[in-house]
């Protein structure tokens, strides 16, 4: 407020004429006052898309305490957004419904649609702050790391999920879900590739694994640790993957409809010979060992594959060494360099396989395919 001002006029003027001075000055000093103190317009909040797949987070059972037994994908993006009228104050979001299915069925092709959805509206909506992606938790990692190597924006793109469904008592997908759109909507989160937040954590698409059936805090990136927290106060990034991801990526699947077919095969004591040769004969393009230990195989097993690293380039399957421990890295070992096959570094087996399958557009070269490993 103005402090009070005296009006004084010369005596030759009337009375009535020196109140309305004093009355016009004190309106203009009035509206001054106004205009100095008069907030700025708001920004207008973040816009974030979501885009819906359906889960756990989208399930409703019988009861609220049918913690196992419900329906995957039985609500729609849209209903999981209004459940949380919380997000209204932090983002503006589009919600698009690309399926509505457990992620037990989550196919190539809903990654394929997911790629390109995401790169159409980065290069379409210069406005958009981030994408998010509700999903089931049990094939999240895949789809995570595909979108890791196929998205060519730095803009985050985080996928959430929950492991009780929206019906049960104290679900879990509600604040999942509130805290992926903080993030998405995150000035931090852009350049850190794609991100699963879950249970208040954020974890790098290539590093985290889910590791528990039913627990909240599944999903853990074990020895390398998490990117950082969603807490009540902020969203805060403690460190980055380094490895390269989405912008940086050489990987194209515009116009693609179909990936080379890629198996794994699962390493134990005594195994079968069966599988591997069943998988060339139906013409696998790439197959991944979770080997024991270190990536190792049987000799059995890998005298059972010699035949197939002397195939024609045309016809010869590109094998990888993964590891069915859950840490570590394979590198690479002279009996198995002989051979032609691929170390997958630190890369778990269903991880690998998607970069065999992207790196599988671009070359059959194992010197080439091995690069690839090292660097994603």
């Amino acid at each position: 407020m103005h402090a009070r001002r005296r009006c004084k006029l010369p005596v030759m003027f009337a009375s009535a004429a020196r109140i309305a001075a004093c009355l016009t000055v004190a309106a203009a000093l009035s509206d001054v006052s106004l205009v100095a103190t008069q907030p700025a317009p708001a920004a207008p909040l973040p816009l974030v898309y979501v885009l819906s797949t359906g889960g756990t987070i989208s399930g409703k059972g019988a009861s609220s305490t049918a913690l196992a037994d419900y329906q995957s994908g039985a609500l729609l993006g849209s209903e999981l957004i209004a459940a949380v009228p919380e997000i209204a104050q932090v983002a503006r979001v589009k919600v698009e419904q690309i399926a509505n299915v457990s992620s037990t069925d989550i196919t190539i092709a809903n990654w394929l649609t997911l790629a390109n959805r995401i790169n159409a509206i980065y290069e379409s909506e210069p406005s958009v702050a981030g994408v998010v992606i509700t999903h089931g938790t049990n094939t999240l990692e895949e789809t995570a790391y595909f979108l890791n190597l196929t998205v060519k924006h730095d803009r985050p793109v985080v996928l959430v999920g929950s492991m009780r469904p929206a019906s049960a008592i104290s679900a879990d997908g509600p604040l999942n879900l509130l805290n992926a759109v903080r993030t998405a909507s995150s000035p931090d989160a852009r350049g850190k590739g794609v991100l699963v937040v879950l249970n208040e954590a954020i974890n790098a698409a290539r590093d985290v694994t889910k590791t528990n059936t039913y627990r909240v805090e599944t999903f853990r990136a074990t020895e390398l640790g998490i990117l950082g927290y969603v807490d009540a106060d902020a969203v805060s990034f403690y460190r980055a993957s380094l490895k390269r991801h989405t912008a940086k990526s050489e990987f194209d699947v515009q116009g693609l409809t179909s990936l080379p077919q890629v198996d794994i095969l699962y390493s134990y004591v005594q195994p079968s010979t069966a599988l591997a040769q069943a998988l060339v004969a139906g013409g696998v393009k790439g197959i991944v060992i979770a080997g024991t230990g270190a990536g190792l195989t049987s000799t059995a097993e890998r005298d059972a594959l010699k035949p197939f690293t002397t195939l024609p380039a045309a016809t010869r399957p590109v094998i990888v060494r993964s590891n069915r421990t859950g840490n570590g890295r394979v590198i690479a070992q002279k009996d198995y360099d002989v051979m032609g096959m691929v170390p997958a570094d630190n890369l778990n087996p269903q991880k690998a396989r998607v970069l065999l399958m992207l790196a599988l557009t671009k070359t059959h070269d194992p010197a080439q395919i091995a690069r690839m490993f090292r660097e994603y």
